[in-house]
């Protein structure tokens, strides 16, 4: 049996959480494909964001970089890696005051990253065709 595979849909915004350890107060917030966002002291990058057609099961995953501004004002990374919604603690951002995960993609028009629209189901057969009956021949 062949397996296909995975049809994955890009999306332009990444959805995150964000726990300030602090206060307790869990912030969400979105940040577009290449558009850094600053969460604290912490400043949040997606590189890629992709979710799955409603027909296959969820699978939200990004790439990501988490960069730390430092209290010198400088810059430190931090995380560079892949996320998946489904397992934040798999490959979350655990900070001294701040935590981030991914929680969801949006945006996405259904494209497949080859580019190609997932396949549109098949249509039914066709009825066959009505049976029809020769005349009967006339009677002279």
């Amino acid at each position: 049996m062949t397996t296909l595979p995975t049809v994955k849909i890009p999306n332009p915004t990444a959805v995150f959480a964000g726990l300030d350890k602090i206060t307790g107060r869990i912030t969400t917030f979105e940040a577009a494909i290449g558009e850094t966002v600053k969460f604290g002291a912490l400043q949040v990058t997606p590189r890629a964001c992709y979710t799955r057609p409603p027909t296959e099961p969820q699978n939200t995953d990004g790439f990501l970089e988490v960069d730390e501004i430092t209290l010198q004002g400088e810059t430190r990374r931090i995380f560079t890696g892949w996320m998946f919604a489904a397992s934040p603690g798999l490959h979350a951002v655990e900070h001294s005051i701040y935590d981030v995960w991914l929680t969801d993609c949006k945006g996405g028009e259904g494209t497949t990253v080859a580019g190609a629209k997932p396949p549109e189901p098949e249509p039914p057969p066709a009825p066959p065709p009505p049976q029809h009956r020769a005349p009967a021949p006339k009677k002279r």
